[in-house]
């Protein structure tokens, strides 16, 4: 039996769909409120924050999948993500489970060296640090050596359904409404963005791939490397639309936070956009070279079919 805890978000969910295809006959979905993706799927409600929910949730498990997510309120990352973490860790290793933990990029350096597995973690603002402490606790998982542990690490999002970003906030889903879309900082800058779809396929790949485990791995991304301007100019086309966007500048998203919650949340990470921001996931493309990475391009045509779609008819 396959398990993922934390089973409601966008990663989850395309990670359920791959597993139940492709990889295992047993599912089951933790989560508070655990929701079936597929029809075979067993749901599970648990607060990760109880270790003894946790426990009985996994138990049982071959692979476990942590794809945990928290609204982005700094207070909630530090008070409840490392608790969280460590009680599936702990039910995981209880299980003899093994376990895959899927993870962001907040820990790295905001600056315009590429993106490697072996990039120092640098972390920049407390929601990077937290992230950071996060990764490291699995890693002395890893080197403890108890059960198999692999980290697959993804850059920012954009994709279908109810993925949540910013690249889908403020260019998507504005051209979906018919709304001029804004870009961070800058639109000059070269920016990395994984297709959630590929992420979810490539996370049920290596966890049920024995030789992946005990290393950290880049999920597989586009290697066309677009800017802002470039990338907003392709939505708007897929989209019908105009393809002016408007700047943001890092002055204004600063001042902005202090009257906008959402707004204060980005501050942090505002240094990455603007510098290049180059994820290289060269090692799962050697190791992988079966695997058919979407294009900007084709995912940005299936959101725009999606949308379509889901008009009025």
């Amino acid at each position: 039996m396959q398990t993922i805890v934390g089973a409601n978000g966008q990663i989850a969910v395309e990670l359920a769909r791959e597993l139940n295809r492709n990889h295992s006959g047993e599912l089951r979905l933790v989560s508070r409120n655990p929701r079936k993706v597929n029809e075979s799927d067993t749901v599970m409600s648990a607060d990760l924050l109880d270790a003894g929910r946790t426990a009985a949730a996994v138990a049982g498990s071959d692979v476990v999948y942590f794809t945990a997510g928290l609204p982005a309120k700094t207070e909630l990352w530090e008070a409840q993500f490392p608790a969280m973490l460590k009680n599936a860790l702990d039910a995981t290793r209880a299980a003899g489970a093994k376990f895959v933990y899927f993870d962001n990029t907040y820990m790295y350096p905001q600056d315009s060296r590429v993106q490697t597995e072996d990039t120092p973690f640098a972390p920049v603002g407390r929601k990077g640090r937290v992230r950071a402490a996060m990764a490291e606790m699995v890693l002395a998982e890893m080197s403890r050596g108890e059960i198999p542990v692999l980290i697959a690490r993804a850059p920012e999002f954009y994709g279908p359904g109810r993925t949540q970003s910013f690249t889908n906030a403020l260019i998507l889903d504005r051209l979906k409404a018919g709304k001029r879309p804004v870009v961070p900082v800058s639109a000059s800058r070269l920016r990395t963005l994984i297709w959630t779809p590929d992420a979810s396929r490539a996370l049920a790949l290596l966890g049920n791939t024995a030789d992946a485990y005990g290393q950290t791995w880049h999920l597989p991304v586009d290697t066309e490397r677009l800017s802002y301007r470039d990338f907003t100019a392709l939505a708007a086309e897929a989209f019908g639309r105009s393809s002016g966007y408007t700047v943001l500048p890092r002055w204004l998203l600063s001042t902005a936070g202090a009257f906008n919650p959402q707004v204060r949340e980005l501050r942090e990470l505002l240094p990455r956009y603007a510098q290049d921001n180059i994820f290289d996931a060269g090692k799962f493309a050697a190791r992988f070279p079966e695997f058919s990475v979407t294009t900007y391009r084709g995912g940005l045509a299936a959101i725009q079919q999606e949308a379509e779609a889901r008009q009025p008819r």
